[in-house]
């Protein structure tokens, strides 16, 4: 089951794997095959394998106390001292290498984040158990007696780019829900990583769990990540989180079943009947508040019969925002960038200030230009009009339609998941935040008292 559902959350326009001449793709799998790189992928992915075992029979209370202790750790002043500094240093690293700015936000952390990071252990810790939660139970005609119930889905590999707040988000998922994970973080942030991973296994060690069931994978050589994407015997999920390209490379590459966290290009459709105070604070907040995540809008798609479509662009270009449009947003507001190639910047994951805007003659041209360039990641419809709403709605196929609200609500830990090990714009097995449910699959269990089939 390469499920290569599509899941975004895009840390993309990072540091891509680009793609790559025949020579150079072969010359990357002859590294990946050489006996160092095999053997250290058997190693890593066989001491996840080993601690599995451990972890998955561990109670509830023995996994959450890994989070709450992890959390008691972060708040000491000291290791807080550590973890500000080793960030630091990746910052300043990301600076100098001329990283851009919105990638530098994703990689920062600040006091506030980390006090965020511990308030989404704790939350994570409280939350119900999903391992053993029983999904059907039925008497069978045979008189056995069957249920069917959540178990640990198993070794979890992601893969992720900048970001240093994943490494805990996934591991305490992984954890709380049984699992093992295997973290590849990018290179940008590998002081915070081996920092933060370190702190996960002193956790894990001081509740008596294994401290393989969190491991991070230093090495930063590609081939080496090919390397135990072949582990498809002791590996049983891949996310890859990142740029289109690293992704795609993932899944074509991949032996093991690969859910994929992809770019987002939200879109925001203000439709005639729309609130206009609703529609600017929406449309800032769903742009602006954090521009360098995958919630946020891309693109601003406005009915001709709006009334206060040019009051709308004003606002926002007031608010920050850099406009973008075609003939008919510029005869709007003059003051917008005149469009290029249309394919390219409807299509893009800008990641910043840019917003581009289309005018369209009715919902069904929206839902057309959304089908065409949104990443079926989050879309947005402003409009009081009911009918126009549930038209919308059954119009779209995204992973979240957001209804007179920012997309910037799309996200695990404002969905009271406390957080996410990725947003799924696919269908398999899970769409949109993958969640500690999701970290699970099912067993059967049949009791009987001597029962024999006949």
């Amino acid at each position: 089951m390469n499920t290569s559902a599509s899941t975004t959350n895009s840390d993309s326009q990072q540091t891509q794997a680009v793609p790559q001449p025949p020579a150079e793709l072969n010359e990357l799998f002859q590294r990946a095959a050489q006996e160092s790189y095999q053997s250290e992928a058997r190693r890593i992915s066989g001491e996840s394998r080993q601690a599995l075992r451990a972890i998955r029979q561990a109670s509830n209370a023995e996994r959450s106390q890994v989070l709450v202790r992890l959390a008691e750790l972060l708040g000491e002043a000291g290791v807080r001292d550590e973890i500000l500094q080793a960030n630091r240093k990746d910052v300043e690293a990301g600076r100098a290498n001329n990283l851009r700015a919105n990638l530098i936000d994703r990689l920062e952390i600040n006091a506030k984040r980390l006090d965020d990071i511990i308030a989404a252990l704790r939350e994570i810790a409280a939350m119900p158990d999903p391992v053993g939660e029983v999904i059907l139970g039925r008497k069978l005609a045979s008189g056995v007696d069957m249920i069917q119930k959540r178990v640990p889905l198993g070794v979890v590999f992601t893969i992720y780019e900048s970001r240093p707040n994943v490494t805990v988000d996934i591991g305490a998922l992984c954890v709380k829900s049984g699992n093992c994970a295997i973290l590849r973080g990018g290179k940008e942030a590998v002081h915070s990583n081996v920092a933060l991973a370190a702190l996960f296994r002193r956790a894990l060690k001081d509740s008596g769990l294994p401290e393989n069931a969190v491991q991070l994978v230093e090495e930063t050589d590609r081939a080496f990540m090919l390397s135990l994407l072949q582990r498809d015997d002791l590996i049983d999920l891949v996310v890859p989180r990142g740029g289109e390209q690293l992704i795609r490379f993932i899944a074509q590459h991949s032996r093991i079943p690969v859910v994929k966290h992809d770019k987002g290009v939200c879109n925001l459709y203000v439709d005639p009947s729309a609130d206009f105070d609703q529609s600017l604070a929406v449309a800032i907040n769903a742009k602006l508040q954090r521009t360098s995540v995958c919630n946020t809008i891309e693109n601003l798609i406005i009915h001709k019969d709006f009334p206060r479509g040019a009051d709308l662009l004003a606002g926002l270009a007031k608010a920050g925002a850099k406009l973008l449009g075609d003939e008919p947003t510029r005869a709007l507001f003059p003051g917008a960038e005149q469009i290029v190639d249309e394919d390219a910047e409807y299509g893009a994951e800008y990641l910043d200030e840019r917003l581009s805007v289309k005018i369209v003659d009715d919902m069904e041209a929206a839902v057309d230009f959304i089908y065409k360039y949104g990443s079926e990641h989050s879309e947005c419809i402003m409009a009081q009009d009911a009918l126009a709403i549930r038209r919308f709605e059954a119009s779209v196929d995204t992973a979240a339609v957001c209804i007179n609200c920012s997309t910037r609500f799309h996200d695990g830990g404002q969905m009271g998941m406390g957080a996410e090990v990725g947003i799924s714009t696919g269908r398999l097995h899970v769409r949109g935040p993958m969640g500690l449910r999701d970290l699970t699959t099912t067993t059967y269990v049949m009791q009987g008292s001597g029962h024999i089939r006949s």
